[in-house]
């Protein structure tokens, strides 16, 4: 294993599969080798359109649930439209990113790094500080549930988690209107595999996320060494990502090993699995690597990147355990703050999984 981040920017993934709790066969670097890199133009990621499952009936939802389920058994990546959200918030959040990145000083902001809660770093990741094994070249704030104030901690205070206010009454517009999409998106799923559309109802209700803003700085040139963000699969059920502007994000196809350059349409949503669903669905719906590379027009290396992506998980007391309709399980029952720590222990250093050093958060439902 590497042990350095200098190191990290050449290991490949297979470096660090003794942390993995899902079977994961692609090789790949973590950086971009633009000597070894592939790339595939021809393969386009679908578009699902949610109009079909608010507004069609059950013939609807049907249609939704096979393009959804198709798309993230394929690649593990879908492009949402007719998601309802006002996609202003997404303008406005580009706004309010930058400006928390640039105008919050950082002996303020570093008050605030990242501290293990239950299964999830929550808090702030300094430039090149997102892993242990990787010098991203991104700043980072993580927000999950209890970072907010959705009327369901009496004893909620928004400075223990927000260096300035303003922020959390914002971003929770945000939080609100993607909390919309969960059920709707795990029913789709849920109904493409031929289970009970209902079965994770309850585990999602109020349930736990990982809300990041992400600050990408301008950098100096596309062929420094590394890259925005390494190569990486979510730790999740999936991820809702409003799509952004500026580009960068890619995907890579296991059936040839080539990455794909996501470009999706202004105002839509992007979805991708992570390793929950991989577990849960017994393989079928794979946990797909992804990463953020540097710009290749040289007029947008100036610029910085912006993204919010939202990790949906299950509460940490919830068990992992195979969905009855994807067959004879090739993966026993886990804790879900088990599988989530023994894996981001591959980012975060080997003693974060050993011991539960905060008590798991603990839903309201």
């Amino acid at each position: 294993m590497s042990n350095t981040k200098e190191e990290g920017i050449k290991a490949s993934n297979q470096e660090f599969t003794q942390y993995d709790q899902v079977k994961k066969d692609q090789v790949y670097g973590l950086s971009e080798n633009e000597a070894l890199d592939q790339f595939d133009d021809d393969y386009v990621i679908p578009t699902c359109d949610m109009n079909d499952y608010f507004n069609g009936g059950e013939e609807g939802k049907l249609k939704f649930a096979s393009t959804l389920g198709n798309a993230l058994e394929g690649i593990g990546f879908a492009i949402l439209t007719g998601h309802g959200v006002d996609t202003s918030l997404y303008d406005e959040a580009q706004k309010r990113v930058n400006e928390f990145f640039n105008t919050i000083p950082l002996e303020k902001r570093i008050k605030y790094t990242a501290k293990r809660h239950g299964s999830v770093n929550q808090g702030y990741f300094p430039i090149k500080e997102t892993t242990n094994i990787h010098p991203d070249l991104v700043e980072g704030w993580v927000f999950c549930r209890r970072a907010f104030d959705l009327g369901e901690e009496p004893d909620y205070k928004e400075e223990d988690y927000w260096p300035e206010t303003g922020y959390q009454e914002f971003f929770k517009q945000i939080i609100k209107a993607h909390e919309g999409l969960i059920l709707p998106i795990m029913r789709s799923v849920l109904q493409h595999l031929g289970c009970d559309q209902t079965l994770y109802d309850e585990k999602l209700t109020r349930t736990n996320f990982g809300f990041r803003l992400n600050y990408y700085p301008p950098v100096n040139s596309s062929s420094e060494e590394g890259g925005r963000m390494l190569g990486h699969e979510d730790v999740d059920l999936f991820t809702i990502l409003p799509a952004e502007e500026m580009g960068g994000l890619q995907v890579l196809n296991r059936k040839n090993m080539k990455w794909i350059r996501l470009n999706p349409p202004k105002g839509s949503i992007i979805i991708n699995t992570g390793d929950y669903m991989q577990r849960i669905t017994n393989d079928r719906l794979p946990s797909t690597t992804h990463r953020v590379s540097k710009p290749s027009n040289p007029d947008n290396l100036a610029k910085a990147r912006i993204s919010i992506p939202m990790a949906v998980y299950v509460w940490e007391k919830e068990t992992l355990e195979v969905l009855p309709c994807c067959g004879k399980p090739k993966y026993d029952a886990i804790n879900a703050e088990d599988f989530h720590t023994r894996i981001t222990s591959k980012y975060y250093g080997d003693d974060y999984a050993k011991e539960r050093v905060n008590k798991p958060s603990t839903s309201t439902k």
